[in-house]
């Protein structure tokens, strides 16, 4: 991807995420420990999915992502995939949520080959529970609309443009956070690998 965008651009969207890093740095997210809270989503079939329903068999993993739009995010459910039959042999189920519509997520859901539920969290609402959510500068929202054609808002269908920081959580049955990995740099994802460690431990 960096191979293939223009060192300008490169160098503005380095500059955007350095700033979502300092203006969100107090940002109190959900840590291991915590409880959950419960929740209701519609998959990428606009099927109701609930937290007590994904919980029933054993843990869960799940990852937060800002959209199919984002080549990381997409990075990271592909790395998922490739390890959700290690993940299933745990005992564990995995999901992605997005703050986009269920038509958006059946596109990231085919164009990934995924084999897992993606939920479309409208207005980042189940996102702001855990604590994730921010709004986008005005200077940073306008690069995205500018230079990579994307509004925001207009995408996610509501009137702001805010995101969930990409965020990866491992929850046991009674709903407790085992491991949670939360980090405003949007290039740094959760190691598969990570997460298939917690799992075995917590068995």
């Amino acid at each position: 991807m960096m191979e293939n965008t223009p060192p300008e651009l490169l160098e503005k969207l380095q500059k955007s995420r350095d700033s979502i890093i300092t203006n969100n740095s107090q940002i109190k997210f959900l840590k291991e420990n915590d409880e959950i809270p419960a929740f209701s989503l519609p998959d990428q079939k606009n099927n109701v999915i609930s937290l007590d329903s994904l919980l029933e068999k054993g843990p869960l993993v799940i990852t937060f992502y800002r959209g199919g739009w984002c080549p990381y995010c997409n990075l990271e459910l592909q790395s998922l995939q490739k390890h959700l039959n290690e993940i299933k042999n745990l005992g564990a189920n995995l999901i992605a949520i997005s703050p986009e519509m269920p038509d958006k997520s059946l596109i990231v859901y085919e164009k990934n080959n995924l084999k897992f539920s993606v939920l479309s969290d409208y207005d980042n609402g189940v996102a702001k529970k855990f604590g994730l959510v921010f709004e986008l500068p005005s200077n940073v929202d306008e690069l995205y609309k500018n230079e990579l054609k994307l509004d925001l808002a207009k995408n996610n269908s509501v009137d702001k443009s805010e995101l969930p920081i990409p965020a990866t959580y491992v929850v046991g049955k009674d709903k407790k956070i085992i491991y949670a990995f939360v980090n405003l740099d949007y290039t740094q994802r959760a190691e598969p690998s990570e997460i298939i460690n917690i799992l075995k431990k917590s068995n």
